[in-house]
């Protein structure tokens, strides 16, 4: 069966980024999958230049996370730690949290209810 594009959902997954004390947050909204790891990978660790080293993630507009965005995570997680750095994830919704707590990942990644306390953790 070939891959279709699905057309009714171009932008299933929005992201913003900015600077904060030297602290990378990316902020995302919509639906991680296997469709946008692609993109997600490039928001948390930079199309070019060198791998940003402190990463925040603010998942509060994440509305569904599959194992696609876990294994984006912990390669993020494993690359940022080989350059003595860190990722956190901020404001993650019950149903994603949830996900990230009985596959473990929160034992791996630390969570944090809001983006300041993931800033200041």
């Amino acid at each position: 069966m070939p891959h279709t594009e699905q057309a009714d959902r171009p932008d299933r997954l929005t992201v913003e980024d900015r600077v904060v004390d030297g602290i990378r947050v990316v902020t995302l909204r919509g639906e991680i999958d296997h469709d946008v790891r692609d993109k997600l990978s490039q928001a948390l660790l930079g199309e070019q230049g060198p791998v940003p080293t402190r990463i925040v993630a603010d998942l509060t507009g994440v509305t569904f996370m599959d194992s696609s965005g876990l294994n984006v995570f912990v390669a993020a997680h494993q690359q940022v730690s080989d350059a003595n750095g860190w990722v956190r994830i901020a404001g993650a919704q019950p149903s994603v949290l949830r996900v990230l707590q009985v596959t473990g990942v929160d034992s791996v990644i630390p969570c944090h209810p809001t983006t300041a306390q993931a800033l200041t953790a």
